[in-house]
């Protein structure tokens, strides 16, 4: 069990309640939304992942032969990380200049459209400026994509590495005492799940697991998430910023206030 969905979910929504919708529409007028699953379904991407996928197949008929004479866990340790990072690197090869390609494309139609942060379609609701199609037109184009000569200006959506709140001592420990519990529970509820003689007995140990595991969840994470709420809470208000997602939401600008909820954690 994490912390991290439920946090930053409840985060957002907090922030946002803290101003009426018609002024929150005034201020983010700013914020530009890509659809990137759309962009993903363009012929290049397409033929790119085809091309990975041929090569994936290939590579995995060598790792069965080369794991086959793999003899101690060291070595399969070792050949499970070389094939690991040939596939990344020819990962890198094939998409990432497409990848690269679309976020200049992204960082250039910002620049056009006089935006502060893209953000992906997926997070919108209502509101903001679809630039999905004029991303999509440059990324088709022949020509070449020149970079934005300017960074995009302070924006009031902001956003919080989420990956860097779980490395926090606190966090991780907790996290970690969550899991410990989930499988001691698991040890002990597997014997009576084996004797359970009918459907009912079944479900209700299912239940009664399901109760322990939240139970535990709202006595150790509970507190944790109700903190970094408050923590981003207090960090957005100081950054005058009205709404935080996710890191991995934000595709273009954006404020960074990861820093400051880390410092807000740590008083």
């Amino acid at each position: 069990m994490n912390i991290r969905l439920a946090t930053f979910f409840v985060s957002a929504i907090l922030l946002a309640a803290f101003v009426a919708p018609s002024a929150i529409a005034a201020d983010l007028s700013d914020v530009g939304f890509v659809d990137q699953a759309e962009l993903a379904n363009l012929p290049p991407f397409v033929a790119a992942n085809r091309q990975l996928a041929a090569y994936k197949q290939a590579l995995d008929q060598q790792f069965n032969s080369a794991i086959k004479g793999a003899s101690t866990d060291a070595d399969k340790q070792r050949v499970s990380m070389q094939f690991q990072q040939q596939y990344s690197d020819k990962q890198r090869e094939i998409v990432g200049p497409l990848f690269q390609r679309a976020n200049v494309a992204i960082g250039q139609v910002m620049a056009t459209r006089n935006l502060s942060v893209v953000v992906d379609k997926r997070i919108v609701i209502f509101g903001g400026q679809d630039i999905t199609k004029d991303v999509e037109t440059l990324f088709m184009s022949n020509q070449a994509i020149q970079p934005p000569t300017a960074t995009p200006g302070p924006s009031e959506i902001g956003y919080v590495d989420q990956t860097v709140l779980d490395g926090l001592p606190k966090v991780k420990a907790a996290n970690d005492q969550m899991q410990q519990f989930a499988s001691t529970e698991r040890a002990l509820y597997a014997p009576k799940l084996a004797a359970a003689k009918s459907d009912a007995e079944r479900k209700q140990i299912y239940q009664d697991f399901n109760k322990a595991l939240a139970d535990k969840q709202e006595q150790l994470l509970n507190p944790l998430v109700e903190q970094t709420k408050n923590a981003t809470a207090a960090a957005a208000q100081k950054r005058n910023v009205l709404l935080v997602v996710d890191r991995a939401d934000v595709i273009y600008g954006g404020t960074d206030i990861t820093a400051d909820v880390q410092n807000e954690l740590t008083k």
